[in-house]
């Protein structure tokens, strides 16, 4: 007889349900997808108020830019260092919980600011809990998602995932822009609470954790995969995961590129490039909407990188991202003006197509070289990406107070570029997985 535990197993296997899967015109894994969609969209709200509220602080309390900096460098870095144990909390007590639990973390940071008097409740709020949240709401649970849902498009829907955030920052910058220019900063920073609440219910509601829990198998698979059980030890696990995968050089490799990414990206030009662009006469809401932009076009490229990964050589692609990216940096100080014109919408358009584009190919190596440990040890190299991006928000917030403008930045940023595009193509190809034994 049958057990019951393997009657899903039993059924997936069968002849009918084999039927039942081939009428099913959308499978299971894709309508999880767009929960994860939508809970990313809903996290990447905060991402897109710390640029918008660096002049309304500095008038307001007369904080120095690189104090507030300091506050969006410590979010960062803990947003890539609370990735790789999210990572590991999502085996150990499932997707749902973990992502619930961080949502209402963001909320919790983003409220409190409102009533925050003095630098360190700044730091506390948005350093230390939004920091928190966005970390466990960072890119390893994309990978997670797509890892134990999908055999087959992997790249694509990793691209989509990563798209998310973008998408976010498409939404959120015009409107967050709009309410700090006609009602200052405060009614922005409740929006961006009560975006991560609202997300809330869909994910305890429409999210999974695997596909064994409906008694289907991820998508493209050929068999039933069942559920593994918890891995207890998350932050041992983690931590084991990291000392294995310090041991190859793939992994530094991947580390350091990642570190630039972040640097240009979030740490640059998505924190300065609203007040850089202001510093030149543009109105803030004028260089909110071109950010915005990048975002649209964010989606085309990273979707579009996912497709590409899925068919060549990702470090190719990498070195080819970098590269491009480099050479835009170098020649936006010469673009910066009062007003919108032609060339810098196409930096707009050129940057934006290439601005995530590197982490589908990223996640794909990690996963070449380090097999079931791969969302992990993502979650390490996301947190490199994360302290790159902390170390040039804080940086060039110093910049600015030091030099009065922000040229320096973008040029050395240009010129790590092209570092990371070198070291792309010094990762080998198909080196034996490493992995870490169950703890």
């Amino acid at each position: 007889m049958t057990q019951t535990s393997d009657l899903p197993a039993a059924r997936a296997a069968s002849p009918d349900g084999e039927a039942v899967r081939r009428r099913r015109r959308v499978h299971r894994a894709w309508f999880v997808a767009a929960v994860a969609f939508v809970t990313i969209i809903g996290a990447a709200a905060f991402r897109s108020l710390p640029g918008l509220l660096i002049d309304p602080l500095h008038q307001e309390f007369g904080w120095p830019r690189g104090t507030i900096g300091l506050a969006v460098s410590i979010n960062l870095a803990l947003y890539g260092l609370t990735a790789p144990f999210a990572a590991a909390l999502m085996d150990r007590y499932g997707i749902r919980r973990v992502v619930a639990v961080a949502l209402t973390v963001i909320a919790a940071g983003s409220g409190l600011t409102v009533w925050m008097t003095a630098p360190w409740q700044l730091l506390l709020c948005w350093g230390l809990l939004v920091g928190l949240g966005t970390g466990s709401m960072a890119l390893a649970f994309a990978a997670t998602v797509t890892n134990r849902w999908f055999t087959e498009r992997r790249g694509l829907v990793t691209g989509i995932l990563t798209a998310a955030a973008a998408s976010g920052q498409l939404i959120f910058l015009p409107l967050l822009s709009w309410i700090v220019q006609e009602h200052q900063w405060r009614p922005a920073a409740v929006t961006v609470a009560l975006a991560a609440l609202a997300v809330v219910p869909f994910v305890w509601l429409l999210l999974r954790d695997h596909p064994a829990d409906v008694g289907t198998a991820p998508y493209g698979a050929k068999e039933f995969v069942p559920k593994p059980p918890p891995v207890p030890g998350a932050a041992r696990r983690t931590l084991g995961v990291l000392f294995s995968a310090a041991r190859t050089g793939p992994f530094w490799l991947l580390a350091g590129t990642f570190a630039i990414c972040g640097a240009s990206t979030n740490g640059l030009v998505q924190t300065h490039f609203v007040p850089a662009a202001h510093d030149h006469g543009m109105p803030i809401t004028a260089a909110a909407s071109l950010l915005a932009v990048i975002g649209v076009f964010d989606v085309v490229g990273t979707i579009a990188s996912g497709w590409f990964t899925d068919r060549f050589d990702a470090r190719r692609l990498l070195a080819v991202y970098y590269a491009l990216r480099g050479i835009s940096l170098l020649f936006l100080p010469m673009l910066l003006a009062p007003s919108v014109h032609p060339p810098m919408i196409f930096f707009i358009v050129f940057y934006g197509l290439d601005w995530v584009a590197t982490v589908p190919p990223t996640i794909a190596l990690c996963r070449e070289h380090y097999g079931d440990d791969g969302a992990i040890v993502f979650g390490w190299v996301l947190a490199s990406h994360q302290v790159g991006a902390a170390v040039v928000a804080f940086a060039g917030g110093l910049a600015r107070d030091v030099f009065g403008t922000y040229d320096v930045v973008w040029y050395a940023s240009g010129a790590l570029c092209a570092a990371a595009a070198l070291m792309a193509l010094v990762i080998r190809r198909g080196g034996a997985r490493v992995g870490v034994a169950a703890v």
